[in-house]
């Protein structure tokens, strides 16, 4: 398969006994990768008409346990866990240092290993998430997002052991309090004007824990990073090719 073109190569990679599918987009290109994290209950194929568009680097992806094409984990996880299941497969691919993206449940999880290896992560970007998990299923609640039912978009591929387990890794969790250790770390968040899942309220308070970042609002309801995915890469793109002395200025 051609390392170039617009479809990933897939494997699968078995971390403490785990076994999760994996895509990668431009797989060996220079430069710092990027690595997705999505929303609960959707997989890869959710993410390839946003990943697939962001040229010029390395993008990589995973199916989280029960998910896709990875099967149910055997056992409970828990946020801490998960992220250094992930930063495993990042040092198997020879990622010592990525770029991070999360989109809602998986925006937590990429708080969550920002904090946990802050010295692994470059820039953050954090899209229709928040600080604070606290409703268990909230991936169903996109099942009715408007920009969903608009373009028929199928994002839920999870079992029901799956949403269970994903769900009970961020019961309770919050970040609220640690973020601030990210102010040397540039972040951008991202928020959809008409999110009923995750209002742009939830957007604000992140910003306003993290000294620096950047907080936009863009056309679209929950699914923005995918239902209006050519706007939101060229988005991500810039705010990672943005050289670091305008960051600071910002």
């Amino acid at each position: 398969m051609s390392r170039i073109s617009g479809r990933p190569a897939i494997s699968t990679e078995h971390v403490y006994g785990l076994s999760l599918r994996v895509a990668r987009w431009r797989e060996g290109t220079s430069g710092t990768p990027l690595l997705f994290l999505n929303g609960i209950g959707a997989d890869i194929a959710a993410a390839a008409p946003l990943l697939a568009r962001m040229h010029g680097r390395e993008v990589w992806t995973l199916d989280m346990p029960g998910v896709g094409g990875s099967p149910d984990a055997l056992l409970p996880y828990g946020a801490p866990t998960i992220a250094a299941v992930v930063m495993e497969i990042a040092d198997r691919l020879g990622h010592k240092r990525v770029d991070l993206a999360g989109f809602s449940w998986g925006g937590a999880l990429a708080q969550q290993i920002a904090i946990q290896f802050p010295g692994r992560v470059r820039r953050l970007v954090l899209m229709a998430t928040t600080p604070v998990m606290g409703a268990p299923g909230i991936g169903w609640a996109a099942m009715f997002d408007d920009d969903m039912l608009a373009s028929g978009l199928k994002i839920q591929t999870a079992t029901p052991l799956g949403i269970a387990y994903q769900s009970a890794a961020m019961a309770g969790w919050t970040s609220i309090g640690l973020l601030a250790g990210l102010k040397t770390m540039p972040v951008l968040v991202l928020a959809g004007e008409q999110d009923g899942v995750m209002p742009v309220c939830y957007a604000r308070m992140l910003a306003e824990q993290i000294d620096g970042a950047l907080l936009e609002v863009l056309p679209g309801s929950h699914l923005f990073p995918f239902t209006h995915a050519a706007a939101v890469a060229d988005r991500i793109s810039a705010f990672l090719d943005r050289p670091a002395s305008a960051q600071a200025a910002a």
